[in-house]
């Protein structure tokens, strides 16, 4: 009976220093507080570990799910609508030819900025919030509409806003290599564009459509294989004419050849 007194006795002493061990380990609220035997103890901490590693999944799993959405949302983010090469002039505080010459990312915000230095060719218009323009800001991030521009290979015709001192770009702008613009576009450029930016351009996506006002111009390259960058956007001028009423110009030919009906083409 002694022996069995002792071996109870030291059998309870065990059990009650190994639940004083788990009380002291940081997360013993996880693991079960009845144990009496190394069995049970080595249970529980297996538990505890494939706990462990469910948790960090689902954590991770919960982070890269986060990120998709995000992601999702940013490249969602940058949505253009159809701009007439004339709209996109006479909305713009500045329009450039110039060519790329360096580039540097900058690091604001959370994407950053992209810097690109440039060569001034020729200024058509924002001479009054500029006379030289040195850098183009845009965004980093293309999912942010921001443009990229190749280093010492193009001329560019670039459009922008001008804000605290910064001309700033993006896709939305119209940018667009020198040597693809027509002649049409050229010479709007360089005096025939400002005489419209009292019209308004309209563009039709679907038919019917029509102009409801006199300054109006129907802008219908939409409607046709070839996009918003159409017969319209590529040769056609939209101007104020004598009688007041804004109609469609082909700048390349004739005045009296090329006046049309502002619902045509």
């Amino acid at each position: 009976e002694r022996g069995k007194e002792e071996t109870e006795l030291t059998s309870l002493k065990y059990s009650q220093k190994q639940q004083n061990s788990i009380k002291s380990f940081p997360y013993f609220f996880l693991v079960p507080q009845t144990l009496h035997s190394s069995k049970h103890l080595i249970l529980s901490e297996k538990s505890f570990s494939e706990r462990m590693v469910f948790s960090t999944t689902a954590a991770v799993s919960l982070l890269l799910a986060l990120s998709s959405m995000q992601l999702s949302e940013v490249s969602e983010a940058c949505t253009c609508m159809p701009n007439h090469p004339q709209d996109a002039f006479c909305n713009s505080d500045i329009v450039i030819r110039a060519k790329v010459v360096g580039k540097k990312l900058l690091k604001d915000g959370p994407f950053g900025t992209m810097r690109y230095t440039i060569k001034q060719m020729k200024m058509y218009r924002g001479f009054s919030k500029m006379q030289q323009v040195q850098y183009i800001y845009t965004e980093a991030a293309e999912s942010l509409c921001g443009v990229r521009l190749q280093v010492n290979k193009f001329q560019y015709l670039i459009t922008g806003r001008v804000y605290d001192g910064k001309v700033y770009t993006g896709v939305c702008n119209f940018i667009v290599p020198w040597d693809r613009l027509t002649l049409s576009q050229r010479k709007g450029l360089n005096h025939r564009y400002q005489y419209g930016c009292n019209c308004k351009i309209k563009p039709c996506y679907y038919l019917p459509c029509f102009v409801t006002a006199k300054n109006e111009c129907l802008w219908t390259d939409l409607l046709s294989d070839q996009g918003y960058m159409g017969h319209q956007a590529k040769h056609y001028i939209c101007i104020r004419q004598k009688e007041g009423y804004c109609s469609w110009y082909r700048g390349a030919a004739p005045t009296d050849k090329t006046r049309i009906n502002a619902t045509d083409p």
